[in-house]
C-alpha cells in the first residue's frame, strides 16, 4: 500500500520540508512546479526566474490581455461568455463592489421567496389555503393569516434593515474617486466607474482601486511604497518599481493618453505574491512580475504620486479572490431546532390521522345512528375521516409555532444592540465600537470550542520597542538610576539632550545614558555605531521631521533606539551612509551590504570612513543576527563577552526577541580579494544565491562579539489574561500566522500559550508519529477486513502539558496535500476493464488514506494544549479551520485583522475580525468586529454565554407553552366524536401566542441572566454548558413536551371535573361549552405566564410588568372580545357574546382557575427546590456566595517568568522582514534621490571630518 501512494508523482516526496519558506499557493503553474521537482537543477533566484520565464508568453497561460485607453478592444466577440442562452457578457469585471441583495423593485418578490424556503412559513402558507376550504377548516381564516403576516413583516423589516447597511458601505466605497484619463486629460472618477485598461493617478495615502501595473512616480527610478495593511495586516512598507522604459517615457500627462501598451498575462487568481506577464510597447516586450503589481487594498505611502494601468477590475482583483466564497452561517442551535420541527410535524400528522381514524370510527358506530347529526350529507364515514384528518392538521397547527422563527429573530436583534452598546469593548483609542455585523449568531458564541488566532495586529500591535540590551557582558535597561542603583518607582529618562530624540521612546536606565554621555566605554560607542549603520533602512525628512521607512519593523525598532541614543542615522546615497554621532556628523562608504537570508540569519554591512579611504586597514565589518548555531559558529569570545550568552537566555525568558551584535577589522588586501569573488557571484546567471551564500561565509567569519539586543514584539493589552480565561473555559486556541516558526514561538511564550513547563513537538516529531499510527491502522484493516481504521488509544501517554509548533511546508507534508505535477499528454491505447478498476481502488484507498491521515493529526493537535501552525498561506488556514470543523465536530471562531485572513473569517462557525490600525477587509468578511483581542473574552464569556443560556430557556419554554396551549384540542375531541372541533375560542387561538404568552418570554429572551458579567468572567468554567449542549438538546426538548402535555391534562380535566355535576349561585349549570373555554384558556394564562416566572432568574421591574401585564391583557381583550357592541358590529366574527362577565363573576370558576394553576406550578416549585437543596449546579452555588464573590479582589496576576539554571530554554530570534529587506535597492541606487556630494568628501585629509575622525569607530 505505501508503494501504490508513493508511485504517485509528488512534488518533493522525499525531501525534508523547509521551515523557513511559505508553502506553494493554490495556483502555481506547471512550469512552477517543474522547478520545485526533486531532480531539477537549481536555478537561479526565483523572482528572477519569474522573470526569465515571463520572456516567453508561450511558456505559461497568459490569456489575459489588457491594451491602454482602448475600451473598444474588450468588444471582441473573444472576451464575450455566454451567461445564459445566446446572452453573453464581457469576461472582463467591472470595479464595482455589490454585496447587497435587494432593490427597490426586487425586494418584495425576491424576500418573500427567500422567506416561503424556510419549511414553516410554507407550511403555513399551505395551512392558510387549506383553512379557505369549508369542508375541511373548522378555523376561520384569521387565526393563520395574522401571525403568518407578523412574521413575515418583521422578518423583512429586518431583511431590509441589514440591506440597508449593506448598500451604503456598498457606495462608500464604490464613490471613492481618483483621476483616470478621460479625453486626453485626468478627470476624477468614481470607483465604480474605472474599467480594465484604464490609466489611473493615485495620489499620497490613497487607497489602490485595482490591481493596476505600475507605470511611472514621483520617486526616483518609478518607486512607489506601499502599506499591506489590508493584505496581511502588517504596516511596514514594501516597495514596487516600475519597467525603465515606462518610467522614462510615462511621466507626463500626454505621454500616459497616448500610451497603447499591451499587457498578456495570467488569468486572475488568487496569488498574492506572483505575477507573470510581458508589456508589449513599441516593438518591444518587457517581462512583468509581482514587484510591479500594486494590489487593490494597498495604501500609497511616502510617494507623493504613482500612475498605473488598471489589469484586474471588481471581483478579478487579488484581493477578492482571496476573500473565498461567502458562506451561509447557522448556529447549532438553529439546525438542532429545524429538526425539532420537524419532529412536531410528524407528531402533528401522526396525532391527525389518529383522531380521523378515531372519527371514521365514531361515525360508523354513532354518527349514522343520530338523527339530530344529520348535516344533509351522504359521505361516507371514511371520507369524513379524510377530510377530519386535514381539518386536525389546521386545529393543531399551532404545534409548529409559527412566532417561533420571528421570536428568535427579534432577540438575536437585541443582543446584537446590546453588544454594539457594550462600552467594556469601545475602544478609545482609535474610537472604535463593538460590532455585531451578523443578527444570527449570538448564541453561538456561547458554544466555542477552537479559537484560530493571527497573530500580527491580532495578538499583537506590530510594533516593535527596544526593552533592554548587554554590551560587552554588562545588561542595560533595568530601572536604575545614573549610579547604577536599581529603583523601586520607574522613572522615564530625559533625551532633551538629544534634538534628534523620539519624543515617543521610552527607556528606564539612567545608568546606559550616563555611560554613553561619559565616553568611558568605548564598546558602548561601537555598539549604537552598529546599530545606527548595519540596516537596510532608508530615512526620509518632510516637515522638519526625521523619518524613516524599514523593510521590518524590527529594523526600524534598532534604529530608532541608536537615534535616541545620540547614533542617528541621517541619510544614505548608493555608496555612503551619514550618520550623526553624540551631535558630530560623519559620512561613511558603504563598500557591501549583505543582506539577511533565513539561511544565514544575519545581515552585515563593510564599509569606512570617507577621511580614510587613503588608509589600507580602514575597512571594518558590522554584522547582526539571530543568536543560532550558524551565528556562534563565526563569533569568538573575549573574557568580558563569556556573559553574553547568558543574558540572551534571560532576555529570551522574559520572551525579548534578541540579536547580537559582531563586528572585525578588515585589511585592504583581505577586502579586495574578497570583493573580485563577491562581484562574480553578483554576476551569476545560475545558482546566483548559493554563490553569494558561500561568499558570504568567507567574510562572516572571526566576528568579535559585541553585544545583543532585546526588543519587545508588543502584545496587545490584556492578551495573555484573555488567553488564560479563555483556556480556563475550555476553549483550546490555535495560533496560525505566516510568520517565522522562532517569531512564532517567541509570540506563544509572550502570550503565555506556551510556558517554560510546556512541552513543544514540532513538524518533524509528530510526522514520525502519525506515520507509525497510519502503518498500525493500515495493518490493522488488512487483517480484518470489517475492522475499521479508527483507533482511539491517544498519541501521548503521559499527561505531561503539550504544544505544537509545526510549519506550512510540514502540514502539506502530514497532510498529504503535496501538489500533483500534471503529467504530458501521451497517446495511450484504452486501458483494459480490470486496469480502470485498479486505477479507481488505487485513488479510492489514497484518498481514503489521505483523509484517515488527516483526522488522525486534528486528533494529535487536540491533545496538545495549545498548536501554533507558521509560514501557512491563507488556503492553509482555512484549511485547517475546515479539518476541524470536520472530524471533531467542534464549534470553530476564527479572528483576524488582514485579507490573508478573510478564507479562515468565512471558513469557521464565528468570524471576528479585529479593526482600528490595521486594514478592513477581515472586518467586512466579519461576523463580528471590535478593536482589541482583549474584547474576545467578554464577547464569549459574558454576550456569547449570556445568549445561549437565554436561547435555550426561550426555546424550552416556547416549546412547553405551545404544547399545553395545543394539546387541549386533542383531550376534547375525546367529547366531541373527534370532529376538529377546538377548545378555545377562535380570536383566543388567534392572538394567544401573539399577545397573551411572547412578552414575558422574549424579555427573558433578553435580559435574562444566571450571574452577573463579572462573575461570568471571573470563573470561566460556567462556559462549559454551552460547549456540552447541556441546556438544550433532545433530551430537554421532550421534557417540555411531557412537561407541556401535564399541563395540558391538568388545564382540562380539572375544568371539566369541576363542571361535571355542578350548579352555578344563579341556579344554572356553569358547564356550558363557552363557560368551559374561557375557564381553560384562563387557567393556561396564568400558568403558563407563572411559570415563566419561576423560570426567570434575573427580575427587573419590566419583567415583573411583562408577566402581570400579559394576565391583564388577556382579560382586558376578552372582555371587548366577549362585549355585546363588537359583536353588534362584527356578528359573523365574534361568537362568544356575555361568556367572560357571565362566567368570571362566579367565584367557582375563580376557585377552578386557582386550583388548575396550582396543581401545575406546584410540583415545579418542589424540584427546582431539591435540586437547589440538594444537587446544586456550579451556578447555583455561584449564586449563593455571589456577595462573597463580589466583595473579594478580581484582578488576575501574570505568572512570573524567571530564569532557571539547568533548565532548557528557548532561544529567541531576531524576526527580520518576511522578505529581503532594501540592499538591493539601496546598491543599485534605484531608491536614492539625486543630490550633491558633500564638499567635504572630494577634501580628502585636509577635510573637517579628519580632523574629528580619531574618535569614530570607523577611524584608522
Amino acid at each position: 500500500m505505501i508503494s501504490e501512494r508513493d508511485s504517485e508523482t509528488t512534488l518533493e516526496e522525499d525531501s525534508q520540508p523547509n521551515d523557513e519558506v511559505v508553502p506553494y499557493s493554490d495556483d502555481e503553474t506547471e512550469d512552477e512546479l517543474d522547478s520545485r521537482q526533486p531532480g531539477a537543477e537549481p536555478g537561479p533566484h526565483p523572482a528572477s526566474r519569474d522573470t526569465e520565464d515571463s520572456r516567453d508568453p508561450g511558456k505559461k497561460d497568459c490569456s489575459w490581455q489588457v491594451k491602454a485607453n482602448d475600451q473598444h478592444f474588450y468588444e471582441q466577440p473573444s472576451f464575450k461568455r455566454t451567461i445564459f442562452l445566446c446572452f453573453k457578457k464581457s469576461k472582463y469585471a467591472g470595479n464595482a463592489i455589490k454585496t447587497c441583495k435587494y432593490n427597490p423593485i426586487t425586494f418584495l418578490p425576491l424576500n418573500l421567496f427567500e422567506q416561503f424556503k424556510r419549511a414553516a412559513n410554507f407550511y403555513f402558507l399551505v395551512l392558510l389555503i387549506l383553512q379557505s376550504i369549508p369542508q375541511i377548516s373548522t378555523l376561520s381564516w384569521f387565526t393563520t393569516l395574522v401571525p403568518l403576516l407578523l412574521v413575515l413583516g418583521v422578518t423583512a423589516v429586518k431583511d431590509l434593515v441589514d440591506d440597508i447597511a449593506r448598500y451604503r458601505m456598498d457606495k462608500e466605497i464604490n464613490n471613492r474617486t481618483c483621476d483616470v484619463i478621460k479625453d486626453g486629460r485626468f478627470k476624477a472618477t468614481k470607483w465604480k466607474d474605472i474599467k480594465v485598461g484604464d490609466i489611473i493617478r493615485l495620489k499620497k495615502n490613497a487607497f489602490v482601486p485595482a490591481d493596476i501595473l505600475l507605470l511611472s512616480s514621483s520617486e526616483p527610478n518609478s518607486l512607489c511604497y506601499v502599506e499591506t495593511a489590508e493584505l496581511d495586516g502588517e504596516t511596514n512598507l514594501k516597495f514596487k518599481m516600475a519597467l525603465e522604459v515606462t518610467h522614462r517615457y510615462l511621466q507626463e500627462e500626454s505621454a500616459l493618453a497616448d500610451f497603447d501598451g499591451l499587457v498578456e498575462c495570467e488569468e486572475p487568481n488568487n496569488r498574492l505574491d506572483k505575477f507573470t506577464g510581458t508589456l508589449s510597447w513599441r516593438n518591444s516586450k518587457y517581462p512583468l512580475d509581482a514587484d510591479k503589481i500594486l494590489l487593490r487594498g494597498c495604501k500609497m505611502r511616502n510617494t507623493d504620486f504613482c500612475h498605473g494601468m488598471v489589469i484586474f477590475a471588481g471581483a478579478d482583483t487579488k484581493i477578492m479572490k482571496n476573500s473565498g466564497r461567502t458562506r451561509f452561517k447557522r448556529t447549532k442551535i438553529d439546525s438542532l431546532m429545524n429538526y425539532m420541527v420537524y419532529t412536531i410535524i410528524v407528531v402533528l400528522i401522526l396525532l391527525s390521522a389518529g383522531l380521523a381514524i378515531g372519527h371514521t370510527y365514531w361515525e360508523q358506530q354513532l354518527g349514522n345512528s343520530s338523527w339530530y347529526l344529520y348535516d344533509a350529507e351522504d359521505s361516507s364515514p371514511a371520507y369524513r375521516g379524510f377530510l377530519n384528518f386535514w381539518g386536525y392538521i389546521i386545529v393543531l397547527n399551532t404545534m409548529v409555532p409559527i412566532s417561533l422563527y420571528v421570536s428568535v429573530e427579534m432577540i438575536r436583534f437585541g443582543q446584537s444592540y446590546f453588544i454594539n452598546w457594550d462600552l467594556q469593548m469601545y475602544y478609545a483609542e482609535k474610537d472604535t465600537a463593538a460590532k455585531a455585523r451578523t443578527t444570527t449568531l449570538n448564541e453561538q458564541l456561547g458554544q466555542i470550542q477552537y479559537i484560530f488566532s493571527d497573530k500580527t495586529g491580532t495578538l499583537t500591535q506590530n510594533i516593535m520597542t527596544f526593552k533592554k540590551c548587554c554590551i560587552n557582558g554588562q545588561r542595560y535597561g533595568d530601572c536604575r538610576d545614573a549610579a547604577g542603583q536599581l529603583q523601586s518607582h520607574p522613572e522615564q529618562v530625559d533625551f532633551s539632550w538629544n534634538m534628534y530624540a523620539d519624543g515617543k521612546f521610552l527607556f528606564y536606565d539612567h545608568y546606559l545614558i550616563e555611560q554613553i554621555k561619559s565616553g568611558k566605554e568605548p564598546e558602548i560607542h561601537k555598539f549604537f555605531f552598529l546599530l545606527a549603520i548595519c540596516h537596510t533602512v532608508m530615512a526620509d525628512t518632510s516637515d522638519g521631521q526625521l523619518h524613516y521607512q524599514a523593510a521590518s519593523p524590527d529594523e526600524g525598532a534598532l534604529v530608532t533606539a541608536a537615534r535616541n541614543f545620540g547614533y542617528v542615522f541621517l541619510s544614505r546615497t548608493q555608496n555612503t551612509i551619514t550618520i550623526s554621532e553624540m551631535g558630530i556628523e560623519r559620512t561613511y562608504d558603504v563598500l557591501a551590504i549583505l543582506d539577511f537570508n533565513s539561511d544565514r540569519k544575519r545581515m552585515s554591512v563593510i564599509g569606512k570612513l570617507i577621511a580614510c579611504r587613503e588608509k589600507a586597514t580602514c575597512v571594518s565589518g558590522m554584522c547582526k543576527g539571530s543568536w543560532a548555531q550558524e551565528f556562534t559558529a563565526v563569533c569568538q569570545f573575549e573574557s568580558t563577552e563569556e556573559e553574553t550568552p547568558s543574558c540572551t537566555l534571560v532576555f529570551a525568558n522574559e520572551t525579548l526577541r534578541t540579536l547580537c551584535l559582531c563586528y572585525r577589522d578588515i585589511s585592504q588586501d583581505e577586502f579586495e580579494v574578497w570583493n573580485k569573488k563577491f562581484m562574480e557571484a553578483s554576476l551569476a546567471t545560475s545558482h546566483r544565491e548559493e554563490a553569494l551564500d558561500k561568499v558570504y561565509e568567507e567574510i562572516e567569519k572571526n566576528l568579535i562579539l559585541l553585544g545583543a539586543t532585546a526588543i519587545e514584539d508588543k502584545l496587545q493589552d490584556g492578551v495573555p489574561e484573555t488567553i488564560s480565561k479563555l483556556s480556563k473555559a475550555d476553549i483550546k486556541i490555535w495560533v496560525l500566522t505566516g510568520d517565522k516558526k522562532e517569531t512564532a514561538e517567541n509570540i506563544g511564550f509572550s502570550c503565555e500559550l506556551l510556558t517554560q513547563d510546556t512541552t513543544i513537538c514540532y513538524g518533524e516529531d509528530i510526522s514520525a508519529l502519525l506515520q507509525t499510527r497510519l502503518e498500525n491502522q493500515r495493518n490493522r484493516a488488512g487483517s480484518s477486513p470489517h475492522s475499521s481504521l479508527r483507533m482511539s488509544e491517544p498519541f501521548f501517554q503521559d499527561s505531561k502539558d503539550r504544544a505544537l509548533i509545526i510549519t506550512g511546508s510540514w502540514l502539506n507534508e502530514i497532510l498529504l496535500e503535496k501538489k500533483k505535477k500534471k503529467k504530458k499528454l501521451k497517446l495511450k491505447f484504452p486501458r483494459t476493464a480490470e486496469e480502470k478498476k485498479k486505477q479507481t481502488e488505487k485513488r479510492r484507498r489514497a484518498e481514503a488514506y489521505k483523509e484517515q491521515q488527516q483526522q488522525n493529526f486534528v486528533d494529535l493537535a487536540s491533545e496538545c494544549r495549545a498548536v501554533i501552525c507558521c509560514r501557512v498561506t491563507p488556503k492553509q488556514k482555512a484549511m485547517v479551520v475546515e479539518m476541524v470543523k470536520k472530524y471533531k465536530k467542534a464549534i470553530t471562531l476564527a479572528i483576524g485583522d488582514g485579507a490573508n485572513d478573510v478564507n479562515m473569517i468565512k471558513t469557521a462557525h464565528i468570524g471576528v475580525g479585529i479593526s482600528g490600525q490595521e486594514g478592513m477587509q477581515a472586518v467586512m468578511s466579519s461576523d463580528y468586529s471590535f478593536g482589541q483581542f482583549r474584547y474576545l473574552q467578554r464577547l464569549l464569556l459574558v454576550h456569547g454565554r449570556w445568549s445561549y443560556i437565554r436561547m435555550c430557556k426561550f426555546l424550552r419554554y416556547f416549546f412547553y407553552k405551545n404544547f399545553a396551549f395545543t394539546l387541549a384540542h386533542i383531550w376534547y375531541s375525546f367529547f366531541n366524536g373527534f370532529s376538529a372541533q377546538t377548545a378555545y375560542e377562535d380570536w383566543f387561538i388567534t392572538v394567544y401566542n401573539v399577545l397573551y404568552s411572547s412578552l414575558p418570554v422574549l424579555l427573558v429572551g433578553l435580559f435574562d441572566q444566571d450571574v452577573s458579567d463579572k462573575l461570568s468572567l471571573r470563573f470561566p468554567r460556567l462556559y462549559v454548558l454551552g460547549q456540552r449542549d447541556l441546556l438544550f438538546n433532545y433530551k430537554k426538548f421532550f421534557i417540555s413536551l411531557l412537561h407541556g402535555t401535564v399541563t395540558s391534562l391538568i388545564i382540562f380535566f380539572i375544568p371539566y371535573g369541576a363542571y361535571l355535576q355542578s350548579m352555578g349561585q344563579d341556579g344554572e349549570a356553569p358547564a356550558d361549552y363557552q363557560s368551559f373555554a374561557v375557564t381553560t384558556a384562563s387557567s393556561l394564562i396564568f400558568v403558563v405566564n407563572f411559570q415563566i416566572g419561576l423560570d426567570t432568574s434575573y427580575w427587573t421591574f419590566i419583567n415583573a410588568f411583562s408577566v402581570f401585564g400579559s394576565i391583564a391583557i388577556y382579560f382586558g381583550i376578552t372582555f371587548d372580545f366577549h362585549s355585546a357592541g363588537i359583536h353588534v358590529l362584527f356578528p359573523a366574527l365574534f361568537h362568544f357574546t356575555g361568556t367572560a362577565p357571565n362566567a368570571l363573576r362566579q367565584p367557582y370558576h375563580w376557585l377552578t382557575i386557582i386550583l388548575s394553576t396550582a396543581i401545575c406550578l406546584l410540583p415545579v416549585v418542589a424540584q427546582r427546590f431539591l435540586f437547589l437543596t440538594i444537587w446544586p449546579s456550579e451556578c447555583d452555588k455561584i449564586q449563593r456566595n455571589r456577595r462573597k464573590y463580589l466583595q473579594e479582589e478580581q484582578q488576575w496576576k501574570r505568572r512570573q517568568s524567571a530564569f532557571r539554571r539547568g533548565v532548557s530554554a528557548r532561544r529567541s530570534a531576531y524576526a527580520f522582514s518576511h522578505q529581503r529587506g532594501y540592499a538591493d535597492l539601496i546598491s543599485s541606487g534605484r531608491g536614492i534621490r539625486k543630490r550633491r556630494a558633500p564638499l567635504d568628501a572630494f577634501l580628502g585629509l585636509d577635510s573637517w571630518e579628519h580632523r574629528k575622525a580619531k574618535s569614530s569607530p570607523w577611524s584608522c
